[in-house]
């Protein structure tokens, strides 16, 4: 108990204390809650695709992300996924984010795996830390260092994070507030996969799964202008969830580009997920540079409809945004991105829970086949930072499901809450 206060003290946070240890009013690993009780929720993920290891052996990562949802205990997420041999962590940590490579003074907390610092992670799987006692709030960056003993030979890795993060020299400073031992900067994330919170009452979630549009390709780094970020600071009061990303640059949703296909991650992006209720799919502007055609998108997407709702889950359809760059804009791929389009608009309803026209958000009005200058990036095919507020504002909040255990005006009432 006392160092939930000590920490929530350092941040400077009023706390209404849930009993130390609670792992929620179920306790199930799934995150399936008694209504309106605690329950842990996925407040950050990302999905990782195969990476080789680039001198991390002997040294420690420390990732900057930022979470989704208020909680009294958070855990992480470790993958080696991709690994063919045993990833070791020899040590980790959990703190609020200072500047740069900073921690706030006095915040790290040491995470443990089934009590012990150390864990190694199987060829092939993920594990979940304990949960740790930390005072975790919506918005405010967390901290995650790992300390690494040896070079892991394939790594999980999320390279096109458009966040900053670190890695030191030679040693275990995992809980080291000092920005000076992280000389590298890296615009990735590696081995971490998710952080949980337990939140004081049940909250849903929803999952963007796509592609370099989803991942947020042509907005600035460390600014959180993702439409994923959009979107999170539209949904407020009863609508309140958290926003989770799963987009990954050059993804295909029929396989053969970078990263497992969406059917092939939907596991990992959705069916594990603590809390995951929804998902919004937007993909298929690769699968047109690839030469796909129209049938083929359909059937993908009806395929890949089908397997969440049978899962329980709500899923959204959008329409492709426009492109008239490369392979994204020749003619072939033009007319089968409208066919797409139509088919989706007329008949996508019938196949999911809600369409949502990004295409008709971003298009040139005089040219729809072009993104409006406005929208774009500067490349014709990823948008700016005003483009992906345009796709977050096609999202009607209203069909999503929402948290209905948080009212409108409920703020006062959660666990952590800044002092007036």
């Amino acid at each position: 108990m006392a160092g939930l206060v000590a920490a929530a003290a350092v941040l400077g946070l009023a706390v209404a204390l849930l009993p130390l240890g609670s792992t929620g009013a179920s306790g199930a690993e799934d995150g399936t809650p008694a209504p309106c009780g605690p329950a842990w929720v996925a407040a950050w993920r990302t999905s990782p695709q195969a990476g080789q290891g680039s001198d991390l052996g002997g040294r420690t990562l420390r990732m900057l992300v930022r979470p989704q949802a208020t909680g009294s205990e958070l855990r992480i997420r470790v993958s080696n996924r991709f690994g063919t041999q045993p990833l070791q962590i020899e040590a980790a940590s959990a703190a609020v984010a200072g500047s740069g490579a900073a921690l706030v003074p006095g915040t790290a907390r040491p995470v443990l795996f089934a009590g012990a610092p150390a864990v190694v992670v199987p060829p092939g799987q993920e594990l979940a830390s304990d949960p740790l006692a930390f005072v975790a709030q919506r918005g405010t960056p967390l901290a995650i260092s790992l300390f690494l003993p040896q070079e892991p030979d394939r790594v999980a890795v999320h390279p096109v994070a458009l966040q900053t993060s670190y890695v030191s020299g030679p040693g275990d400073v995992v809980d080291t507030a000092d920005p000076q031992p992280f000389g590298r900067a890296v615009s990735s994330w590696s081995v971490l996969t998710g952080v949980d919170v337990l939140a004081p009452r049940a909250e849903n979630a929803v999952v963007l799964v796509g592609d370099s549009i989803t991942d947020g390709v042509g907005s600035d780094p460390d600014r959180d202008d993702r439409w994923s970020d959009a979107l999170a600071g539209r949904l407020t009061g009863g609508r309140t969830m958290p926003v989770l990303n799963a987009g990954i640059s050059a993804n295909q949703l029929l396989g053969g580009g970078t990263g497992e296909a969406p059917a092939a991650r939907y596991g990992a992006d959705v069916a594990t997920v603590p809390g995951a209720a929804d998902v919004v799919l937007h993909i298929g502007t690769n699968d047109l540079a690839a030469g796909r055609d129209a049938g083929e998108i359909v059937a993908g997407l009806v395929d890949y409809a089908d397997r969440v709702r049978a899962d329980g889950r709500r899923v959204f359809l959008t329409t492709i945004t426009p492109s008239a760059t490369g392979a994204h804009g020749t003619p072939f791929a033009a007319v089968q991105r409208e066919a797409v389009n139509r088919w989706i608009r007329t008949e996508g309803p019938a196949h999911a829970d809600g369409v949502f026209d990004f295409a008709a958000a971003v298009a040139d009005p005089t040219d729809p086949a072009r993104l409006a200058p406005a929208f774009d990036s500067g490349d014709g095919l990823h948008l700016s930072a005003a483009g992906y507020r345009a796709l977050a504002a096609a999202v009607d909040p209203s069909r999503l499901t929402g948290s209905p255990c948080l009212a409108e005006g409920d703020a006062a009432k959660v666990l952590v809450s800044a002092p007036r």
